[in-house]
């Protein structure tokens, strides 16, 4: 299967350089590296794809996008008014069918923006999502849906974030029968508040799931579910408290104990939406060359294990 990854070079605050050398990382590391669409300043990519010996490789091409979105900048505003952005130009080319995804560390708002209106949400998800990945105390990784896209939900959408977790675990993070737990305040049923008491019972009948019932905070860090499900306020709340365990294991100097390192945001890259009909990956805003490798992966193994026609055949049978 022939794949092209279109890749922002101009997002984030060490952009193009650390893109430049993640896209190198990427070639040196993969047996079977897949071709990358450089989106950005043809005059900043090309020397320093030369530099860095890529610049006769036919697996790399440059598309130029004179135009940068800003982080402060209204991403509404900002793609309406930069239709040459290299934001806007990688939402052209994937959904156009250029490019089979698109990775970013730009600016988050415009990705989410870009993503809403240029692509489609698949037949049957009430609300798309973003996850975040989990280290845990035993070396695997689990989800946490959602972080941030969706801060007030309905109890339909947590069944669904569930849903859309326990695929991209089965077939991203290759955990067989992924676990679903609901994040509560305490493990009996009938707890929590009005939405965790709504949600529970839908996520006990969801047969599309191996609910495994409320987790609490305690528990985030075991294995005791492989992808929880809450709503977005929450989810963002807690991922920000995880971001800052790593900026205490440097400060205490443990960031190389493997645990604490596990919870460098490069080890990820980014975050994928789930819920629209194409791949895309938001990285970190300071994302240096390990995590645009690891941003190139992951939309690399989203496009290659076709999880977005995953998701929408396993929705469609929800519909019949």
């Amino acid at each position: 299967m022939s794949i092209k990854i279109g890749l922002d070079m101009m997002g984030g605050d060490f952009a193009p350089l650390e893109a430049v050398k993640g896209l190198k990382l990427y070639f040196e590391n993969k047996v079977d590296p897949q071709a990358v669409v450089c989106i950005g300043k043809e005059d900043e990519i090309a020397p320093l794809l030369k530099e860095h010996g890529l610049s006769d490789d036919p697996r790399v091409q440059i598309v130029h996008a004179p135009d940068v979105i800003g982080f402060n900048e209204h991403p509404t505003k900002a793609l309406k008014e930069k239709p040459k952005s290299s934001i806007a130009v990688g939402f052209y080319l994937l959904s156009t069918g250029k490019i089979d995804a698109f990775a970013s560390a730009g600016s988050t708002g415009a990705m989410m923006v870009g993503a809403m209106y240029t692509l489609k949400t698949i037949t049957g998800i009430l609300r798309p999502t973003i996850p975040t990945f989990v280290p845990r105390l035993d070396g695997s990784t689990g989800l946490l849906l959602d972080v941030g896209l969706n801060s007030d939900c309905k109890p339909e959408h947590l069944s669904q974030f569930a849903l859309l977790g326990s695929l991209y675990a089965q077939h991203i993070l290759n955990i067989q029968k992924p676990t679903v737990g609901l994040l509560n305040v305490g493990e009996e049923e009938g707890k929590g508040n009005i939405l965790a008491q709504a949600a529970y019972p839908l996520l006990k009948e969801n047969s599309h799931i191996d609910f495994v019932g409320n987790v609490e905070g305690r528990d985030f860090f075991k294995a005791k579910a492989d992808v929880i499900t809450c709503d977005g306020f929450t989810g963002n709340v807690i991922l920000k408290m995880a971001e800052s365990i790593y900026e205490i294991a440097v400060a205490r100097k443990v960031e190389k104990d493997e645990f604490f390192a596990s919870f460098h945001y490069e080890n990820y890259g980014g975050t994928p939406i789930l819920g629209i009909d194409k791949p895309v990956v938001i990285g970190h805003g300071i994302s240096n060359d390990k995590a645009f490798y690891k941003m190139i992966e992951q939309a690399e193994k989203m496009t290659s294990s076709q999880l977005c026609e995953k998701i929408e055949k396993e929705f469609s049978s929800l519909a019949v």
